[in-house]
């Protein structure tokens, strides 16, 4: 009886506590291959009815799907469950990465699978991320010349690195290695050493993606308190940092004593002073703020993250929104960019600068999509166009980041501000009661709020799935694990507020192992043991694996 009414989440090959690093357990080519199982109401979605179930029939042609599959070992498609035994299409259910239930509409083949143009912009949606708010820092950092060359470099790089991992399954020989993820290809080449170092280095830049969203909800927590505030206790203020007069006024929030010719910095208050100094000491970015946010905690507890999934389109919203806040700013600014190498100027724009290394490393987690590319690709219709689909994806992305960096950088006032002045998060450089920023705090926000928990999801899925076997072993455990989590975050937006630093070294981190280290030795290995390995394919590859350790080692020396 307890079998009967026990959730049957089951990926092909596996038993419900194989969660993988991922969590990833959907998949199969087509539908014969797809598990039917029993979904609590909660994780169903696209029904009328909420407290709707499966059938008593298929739950019953459930265990007859696992009496089949355990006739044989799992990578032996010999004893594939018949079609007789299969339930209708509208009794299967079909399990999303994030963990939600989706319900098969047909039975048609290709059903379940997206088009080219649906698997680029998922690819495109899920790298888009808020390395884009670093950009304009690292390229600042690099110089802007070498700060585009290497954003095309890197996006070339990562891209080839990301097709090593596409095709790292297929040079396994006899294996049907259709279920497995990159982290199952590690496991094949390296032991229990490739699997939990994968692990590891997946935690550092799941962990590493938390901190950053702390921070910065914090600093958008912060930004959207005090414009509410000025505007309703009607208070005109401008910053007193260094900045431009006007409407688009930009600030220089890291040089407060720096004079700025023509400009002025005045507070009026139709209130009194007392007040507004009590705001500021209980609305402080550092000191209170990251503080109030750990009602998110509460969020990350919940057992199931379908909820929060609903909300990835607002990712999407504002990545859009930023472009269009960047191509009005920069059409209000106007370019500044001076190249006059004969006259030594303040306001001169530096072509290559020895602190590049900080763009690289934000840039391998702005490309990073290595650990679950292969579970995106899986579900493109059209298999043969996965290496072109990625390609276009990766275009996109790098193109993308381009313009938001180059516009920025570009149309940063210079002068009567330096380029220094750009902040590791570009809205930082404009003031809290600049309307599109102030939005696109709000955006960014709201949608960080409902990101955060699936990413404290898939931490979770990762860790306590693989010490416990269970994704959920009990609400201590579960707590414990996010209050260690959010502790970190609320240490860092407290004392090292620094997006830029976060990135990079979470991204060098990861990236090391993602990207860098294990495809190319994975390739190097699959071709050894093929007799296929040259002297030029073996230098080109260890080449590789030394830039993402000298990638890395940089970081510390910056």
């Amino acid at each position: 009886m307890e079998e009967d009414i026990k959730p049957l989440i089951i990926p092909v090959g596996g038993d419900e506590n194989d969660v993988g690093v991922l969590n990833i357990q959907f998949n199969p080519e087509d539908l014969k291959c797809k598990r039917p199982f029993h979904i609590e109401p909660t994780n169903i979605v696209n029904v009328n009815d909420d407290m709707q179930r499966v059938t008593a029939e298929a739950s019953a042609m459930n265990k007859r799907i696992h009496y089949y599959s355990r006739l044989s070992s799992p990578s032996d498609r010999a004893l594939v469950a018949p079609d007789h035994v299969l339930p209708a299409a509208e009794e299967i259910y079909v399990y999303s990465p994030l963990g939600t239930a989706f319900k098969v509409d047909s039975c048609a083949d290709g059903s379940g699978k997206n088009s080219s143009l649906i698997t680029i912009f998922m690819i495109w949606n899920t790298m888009m991320g808020t390395s884009i708010l670093s950009i304009p820092w690292g390229i600042k950092q690099a110089g802007f010349t070498t700060g585009i060359i290497i954003i095309l470099l890197m996006g070339i790089l990562t891209l080839y690195c990301c097709y090593r991992v596409v095709k790292s399954r297929t040079m396994i020989p006899s294996i049907d290695t259709s279920t497995w993820e990159f982290p199952d290809v590690c496991k094949y080449y390296f032991g229990s050493f490739g699997q939990w170092s994968s692990l590891l280095f997946s935690l550092v830049s799941l962990i590493g993606a938390m901190v950053v969203y702390w921070v910065l909800m914090s600093n958008f927590l912060f930004n959207t308190g005090k414009f509410i505030y000025n505007y309703v206790h009607d208070i005109n203020i401008t910053d007193i940092v260094p900045g431009t007069n006007g409407s688009n006024r930009v600030i220089c929030p890291n040089d407060a004593g720096q004079e700025i010719p023509g400009n002025r910095t005045s507070l009026l208050l139709s209130t009194g002073d007392a007040g507004f100094e009590e705001f500021e000491e209980w609305w402080s970015k550092s000191k209170t703020v990251p503080f109030y946010l750990i009602i998110i905690l509460l969020l990350l507890n919940f057992k199931s993250p379908s909820f929060f999934a609903k909300f990835n389109i607002l990712g999407t919203v504002s990545v859009v929104y930023l472009v269009i806040l960047v191509t009005v700013k920069a059409a209000h600014l106007g370019f500044h960019l001076e190249f006059d190498w004969s006259q030594t100027s303040e306001y001169f724009v530096p072509e290559f600068r020895l602190r590049f290394p900080q763009l690289t490393g934000v840039l391998t987690l702005a490309f990073f999509i290595h650990n679950c590319i292969i579970t995106l690709l899986k579900n493109n219709k059209n298999q043969e166009n996965n290496v072109r689909d990625l390609s276009i994806a990766y275009f996109l992305v790098g193109i993308t980041y381009l313009y938001v960096g180059v516009l920025i950088f570009a149309a940063f006032p210079s002068p009567p501000l330096s380029k220094e002045c750009i902040e590791q998060n570009f809205l930082d450089n404009f003031p809290s009661n600049d309307i599109m920023s102030f939005l696109a705090r709000i955006f960014l926000l709201f949608q960080m709020i409902t990101v955060y928990p699936l990413l404290g999801y898939l931490a979770r899925v990762q860790l306590l799935g693989h010490i416990f076997g269970n994704v959920y072993p009990s609400f201590v455990h579960v707590f414990i694990l996010n209050l260690a989590i959010v502790g970190v975050g609320i240490v860092m937006a407290r004392f090292y507020p620094n997006i830029g630093g976060i990135i990079r070294y979470s991204g060098a981190t990861c990236g090391l192992a993602f990207v860098f280290v294990y495809p190319s030795l994975i390739y190097i290995i699959s071709l050894r043991r093929e007799d296929r390995l040259t002297w030029l394919g073996l230098a080109i590859h260890v080449f590789i694996i030394l830039l993402g350790v000298a990638n890395l080692v940089a970081q510390f020396l910056m």
